[in-house]
């Protein structure tokens, strides 16, 4: 951000203290119209035609931005990739226990790769880790949705799932809570 005497354009768009517009004018008029306030002129925006400067306090407007910078960055959340491993031999509590894991990290909108590796012999049968995976992805299937298909690397199966949106789950549930009413009344009408 260029300020002053580093700015290179020859005609400048002056914004004035109070925000107002002052027009187009050579550079050395805005420069002395700034010294006048005893302030500085700061190019905003370098790319426009005429560049637009304004007339401002240097250090209280970077203040002002890296302010601004700061408060952009705390709302952003930093999505990061939590990894779960399983075996395709893994206990049912074992199982309940990696699914509660993963529902955690999704609803934290964190994205989660699903590792299976197999050791020995489980070489052999490759597909039941497979099968292990795709239960795990299809029992979180309500609050994520399949990022990186099912992959196999030498002796692991990974794959990558995305959490929703919140408006989507609320869709899916309530698509599912309609569903659930429509098979009750089904249920009531067979029954009469």
């Amino acid at each position: 951000m260029r300020f002053n005497q580093e700015i290179r354009a020859a005609q400048v768009r002056v914004i004035g203290k109070d925000g107002g517009q002052v027009g187009i004018m050579g550079l050395r008029e805005a420069l002395s119209l700034a010294e006048k306030d005893g302030l500085d002129l700061v190019e905003i925006s370098p790319q426009a035609k005429p560049p637009v400067c304004k007339i401002v306090d240097y250090g209280k407007f970077r203040y002002e931005q890296t302010k601004k910078e700061k408060e952009s960055k705390k709302s952003q959340h930093q999505v990061k990739v939590k990894e779960i491993k399983i075996k395709p031999n893994i206990d049912i509590h074992d199982y309940n226990t990696k699914l509660k894991h993963a529902r955690k990290f999704l609803t934290d909108q964190n994205k989660v790769r699903i590792t299976c590796s197999f050791r020995g012999r489980e070489m052999l049968h490759m597909e039941l880790g497979q099968q292990v995976v795709s239960r795990f992805c299809k029992d979180l299937e309500d609050i994520s949705q399949v990022e990186a298909q099912m992959k196999r690397m030498g002796r692991t199966v990974t794959l990558v799932l995305a959490p929703l949106s919140k408006k989507a789950i609320n869709k899916k549930m309530t698509k599912k809570e309609t569903k659930e009413e429509k098979h009750a009344e089904n249920e009531d009408k067979e029954g009469v």
